[in-house]
């Protein structure tokens, strides 16, 4: 009996550690599986498990360059004002973002930003699929002007902490999802919704890996803004 108890532990161990080091099993396994929204918008997008990011530029983005709502604030301003609370201004500017407090996402904790030297970097703006990986999954096509949308494109933008957006650097949802595991289901749905909107491309293990988090809230939808 004892031996028979054993047996079984190590075979549930087995089958619950190999779908995770083994992707075939993990696919036999229904590990890739979702159901939804936003899984039927990943279904849609084409994959190409051969990206490069030869030439990659990331200033051809023109990241925090342009006005595109003509408000006279950077975009990183108002990414800021939209993201945080009790938000205070730097005199005279009505734009600049002095202070505020941050909700953030990818870890769950809760960030009072100054705006300065040494205090500034504690909040950054993140591109959710980031330049890179957008370029090698189909902006190295586009033209200035697309690139330019895109590196400032608020749908794709967050206020977020800044050693975490360090830490993910260009990395995809297969190499990177964030900390707060409440927030992963949001996460890779704004991931797939700008690789909509973009017409991008996914890995395979990319788009795997969005399928396991997906998983776990198939009625999670596109956001819509």
């Amino acid at each position: 009996m004892i031996l028979l108890a054993a047996a079984c532990l190590i075979g549930v161990a087995v089958g619950l550690v190999l779908p995770k080091v083994s992707s075939p099993l993990a696919q036999m396994t229904g590990q890739y599986v979702a159901t939804g929204p936003v899984a039927q918008v990943l279904a849609t997008l084409p994959v190409d498990d051969h990206p490069s990011t030869r030439g990659y530029d990331r200033d051809s983005f023109g990241y925090n360059t342009t006005d595109d709502d003509g408000d006279g604030c950077t975009i990183r301003d108002d990414i800021l004002k939209r993201d945080m609370t009790a938000v205070r201004y730097r005199a005279p500017s009505a734009c600049q973002v002095k202070s505020g407090s941050l909700r953030e996402p990818y870890t769950g904790k809760t960030i009072g930003f100054v705006r300065g030297k040494r205090t500034s970097a504690a909040v950054q703006i993140d591109h959710v699929v980031a330049l890179e990986n957008a370029w090698q999954s189909g902006a190295s096509k586009w033209d200035a002007a697309t690139k330019q949308e895109y590196g400032n494109d608020p749908y794709n933008l967050l206020s977020v902490d800044g050693p975490a957006n360090q830490q993910k650097g260009s990395a995809s949802a297969a190499y990177w999802l964030p900390a707060n595991r409440k927030f992963r289901c949001a996460y890779v749905a704004r991931q797939v919704g700008v690789k909509q909107k973009y017409n991008l491309t996914v890995t395979t293990a990319e788009k795997q890996a969005i399928s396991k988090v997906l998983r776990t809230c198939p009625a999670q939808e596109i956001p819509q803004k």
